[in-house]
């Protein structure tokens, strides 16, 4: 189904009797998927991640969604919050349940079928489940053709190690279980680090075991820090590497790449276009 017959399809689908609810999103791909169930009219407020579409950011910002405070998320008048896995902390989700703000945490697993999962929760939240298997559907076809296309066209997988930021010189680096290594492979390439879960600070021993054919960065303005594709390849450690020595780094917006929302399909494919720039 293109894009335009999607739209006209959504539009015609009946509203839930939550229609009227004043919603926050809490979770750039929270609020994409709000943006593409037509569901933005809804909106009051976004979190400080919620960047795409770029008429999301007019909405006011109640902040990082990792630290949170009552105060900001209460100060939209929010009569249902719409969060991702993750968003805390702790106490100030406590105190949004003591204050009888109705509150709904969209499952969050880095895989195709966990994108159709979130698209389905967002939708079903709002009470228009018909417009979310109808979204779902659609992105289910893309990421299919998507997948496709990446396994005829992957050769020799190339090990690429992301790096989630540089501060004076120590590297952070993604390990298993995380939403880079998920999209790297995805994309047809090998995460460079599978000895640890999660994210954390790689020294030059692990650095040159890992041995990446590619650096994969977020752009500057999403978390990357200010530095360039510079200061990765003379970095000491990553100098030494075929990623340094070929100067192969490859820099992507981080939601974009690692949101896991409803531009997945996009997202693999540019990634793999990065990755295999032979292929046809």
């Amino acid at each position: 189904m293109s894009r335009l017959l999607l739209g006209a399809a959504l539009a015609l689908l009946p509203f839930g009797a939550a229609a009227q609810e004043r919603v926050l999103a809490i979770g750039g791909s929270v609020t994409e998927i709000v943006y593409m169930l037509g569901e933005q009219h809804r909106l009051v407020g976004r979190d400080t991640t919620s960047s795409y579409p770029p008429e999301a950011e007019a909405l006011p910002d109640v902040g990082y969604m990792r630290q949170l405070s009552p105060e900001g998320v209460l100060s939209v008048s929010p009569e249902l919050i719409l969060m991702e896995a993750g968003a805390g902390p702790a106490e100030t989700l406590d105190t949004l349940a003591s204050a009888g703000v109705k509150t709904v945490t969209v499952p969050d697993e880095f895989s195709p079928a966990g994108v159709l999962a979130k698209v389905r929760s967002v939708a079903e939240a709002l009470g228009v489940p018909e417009k979310g298997e109808a979204l779902a559907a659609d992105l289910d076809a893309r990421m299919q053709e998507t997948l496709a296309k990446v396994a005829a066209e992957s050769g020799t997988a190339p090990q690429v190690l992301f790096i989630l930021g540089n501060s004076g010189g120590r590297l952070m680096g993604a390990g298993r279980d995380t939403a880079a290594a998920a999209m790297i492979e995805l994309a047809g390439g090998v995460s460079a680090i599978d000895s640890f879960a999660g994210y954390k600070a790689l020294t030059d021993e692990a650095i040159a075991v890992a041995a990446p054919d590619v650096i994969l960065a977020m752009e500057r303005g999403e978390g990357a820090g200010a530095h360039g594709s510079d200061e990765y390849i003379t970095h000491p450690a990553l100098a030494q590497t075929p990623a340094g020595q070929g100067e192969h780094v490859v820099r992507m917006p981080g939601m974009f790449l690692l949101g896991f929302g409803p531009r997945t399909p996009e997202a693999i494919a540019a990634l793999h276009a990065a990755l295999y720039p032979d292929a046809p």
